[in-house]
């Protein structure tokens, strides 16, 4: 087992092929540990890392890594030069039987495909992912998103670890799915009332050219009501609404829902008894 240098994450989990820069001082060391911090203590699982290149900005070092391969810790020891190093168990992922995954791996990739095309991707992501034919790899994608990398870190069985980022980019589907659809019905119902809205005025614009205005409109259904010779208390219903239409004028979008109750009322035949 190696015995390499440990560098902390206070708040990243890092995959295997994922570049990343870190601040940390890593001396002349070829390769080291990344672990996450979990608590007061450490994940389960890190990333043994190659060190890409090395600078000192501002008195501050600063390190480029390329993740290799998991890796699993065991014991760890400060050394003589203070520095904390920590023997690894390397893990590559293993081929598992295309058997097991490939039903996943389609599955997988319809979801992701479907979530790239609501979030409007220009092919480029989804290109990338095409491009991955190692399912322990195809899994770790969904490590770019925050919410669920340490668990995807520490699944070790790449099956596991694909059931997994399955279950989570289907999670993520029906939460776009339902954004989409208020977001459709919010646009819609906008639409609705912009429409009626110009209808409304369409309508205001013909009465004017025909010489009627809002006092004969409501003359006219005052006139409707006390020849429909409707029961008494629905004859004091249809004169309430006929006031408030009067107050708040035809234009208001309430208006409109009045004209239409008292268009009902009026289309009731309440002189003939069957």
């Amino acid at each position: 087992m190696a015995h390499l240098r440990l560098v902390s994450l206070d708040d990243a989990v890092v995959f295997p092929g994922m570049p990343v820069t870190l601040p940390a001082d890593v001396a002349g060391d070829k390769r080291v540990f990344l672990i996450p911090q979990r608590g007061s203590g450490y994940a389960k699982v890190g990333v043994v890392a190659e060190v890409t290149e090395r600078v000192a900005l501002g008195g501050r070092s600063i390190a480029s890594f390329m993740p290799l391969r998991r890796a699993v810790p065991g014991a760890a020891q400060t050394g003589p030069d203070g520095v904390l190093r920590v023997e690894v168990d390397e893990r590559p992922d293993p081929d598992a039987p295309k058997g097991l995954t490939r039903e996943l791996e389609r599955e997988y990739r319809a979801v992701v495909e479907e979530i790239l095309e609501l979030r409007g991707d220009d092919g480029r992501i989804s290109a990338f992912v095409r491009s991955i034919t190692h399912p322990g790899s195809l899994a770790d994608t969904a490590g770019y998103s925050p919410d669920l990398k340490l668990e995807l870190l520490e699944a070790l069985d790449v099956v596991e670890r694909l059931s997994l980022a399955l279950r989570f980019q289907q999670e993520r589907l029906a939460e776009l799915r339902v954004r989409k659809r208020i977001r459709e019905e919010v646009e819609s119902g906008t639409q609705k009332q912009q429409r009626e809205y110009l209808l409304r005025r369409q309508m205001e614009a013909i009465r004017k050219e025909l010489g009627e205005d809002e006092g004969s409109v409501a003359d006219e259904y005052r006139k409707k009501i006390a020849a429909a010779a409707m029961p008494e208390a629905v004859q004091k219903q249809a004169e309430r609404e006929l006031a408030r239409l009067e107050r708040m004028g035809e234009s208001n979008a309430e208006g409109s829902m009045i004209r239409t109750y008292l268009d009902w009322l009026l289309a009731v035949p309440w002189s003939k008894r069957s």
